[in-house]
């Protein structure tokens, strides 16, 4: 029998009431079996905080930002492999067993495939080309429900606190140590932000972001972008 490893679930949140407890639910038999989810509120007022705590180990207030988030959660973390997960994505079943794999192995992080939880054919091409370029590049994004060994992630200092990008930016340190242990069981997140503001502006926008990032464009600089499209956007 393999050597059992401790997981630690660290869920950033800001004003997540309509899909926190969802979340947290379906977490239950992870910490049932003993292992930890801890949620980093940003300071909500929607009551996300409150929701929550029924249902974690740790419920911790930290800055906004989810770099900032992930690291305070990650700073009283107490398992072996630490999972990043976003307030509206929901694990496999399967999930223990895929990182029991990835635990036994000799890499150092790693992510799951992604599906959108909308119907439409597109929401299926997009998630297909995110799971595709992240095993060609090794670049993980929040919505795969990235994973690392505690070790390793010490080792790096955790995230770069940026306002955006701070997954690319970690997954780009990460992969000087390994390649990613990509899992195919898929992680669904909710696909709302594609359907309103309108799948392909959402890629285009997205594209745009990256493009501007990889040629050395302050985080900064492309937070102010991306909510400045996404105001045009609900006009």
């Amino acid at each position: 029998m393999s050597d059992p490893f401790s997981l630690t679930i660290i869920v950033p949140v800001w004003m997540e009431a309509g899909d926190i407890v969802e979340t947290l639910e379906a977490l239950q038999p992870l910490r049932l079996a003993g292992h930890e989810v801890i949620v980093v509120d940003a300071g909500s007022t929607d009551g996300s905080a409150g929701l929550a705590a029924p249902l974690a180990d740790r419920v911790i207030q930290s800055g906004k930002g989810r770099a900032v988030q992930m690291n305070a959660g990650a700073s009283v973390a107490k398992g072996d492999v630490l999972l990043f997960l976003h307030a509206d994505t929901r694990l496999p079943a399967d999930a223990l067993a895929c990182l029991n794999g990835f635990f036994h192995s000799n890499k150092a992080w790693g992510r799951f495939d992604v599906r959108l939880s909308g119907r439409g054919v597109m929401l299926r091409v997009i998630a297909w080309f995110m799971n595709w370029r992240s095993r060609l590049t090794g670049i993980c994004t929040g919505d795969q429900a990235f994973f690392v060994r505690k070790t390793v992630f010490e080792t790096l200092k955790g995230f770069e606190e940026l306002p955006v990008m701070e997954d690319v930016e970690f997954s780009r340190r990460l992969c000087r140590i390994s390649r990613p242990f990509c899992l195919r069981a898929l992680v669904t997140t909710d696909s709302r932000r594609w359907e309103q503001r309108g799948v392909w502006r959402t890629i285009f926008l997205m594209w745009r972001l990256r493009w501007r990032y990889w040629r050395g464009e302050s985080p900064e600089s492309l937070v102010h972008s991306y909510r400045s499209d996404v105001r045009n956007g609900s006009d």
